[in-house]
């Protein structure tokens, strides 16, 4: 479930491996790069990923960060 802290929303994922962590990172980047829209990605501990996102020009969380983070929860 997505988590809205001060002007971001984050999610932790975690995966069987390290492969499948970046495989999800590399399809998160395909799509981010579609819609315009580019989110923080930390992969950590070799399978967990955490995206944060956040429309840095309205400095808050906006329907762009929502609609974004709807559409990574369909990569899985």
């Amino acid at each position: 479930m997505w988590q809205e802290e001060g002007s971001t929303l984050y999610k932790e994922f975690i995966f069987p491996s390290f492969r499948d962590a970046l495989h999800f990172v590399n399809k998160v980047g395909d799509l981010a790069e579609e819609v315009q829209h580019h989110p923080d990605m930390l992969l950590y501990n070799y399978n967990k990923v955490r995206i944060t996102l956040t429309t840095h020009d309205a400095g808050m969380v906006t329907d762009k960060d929502r609609t974004l983070a709807q559409k990574i929860d369909e990569i899985i």
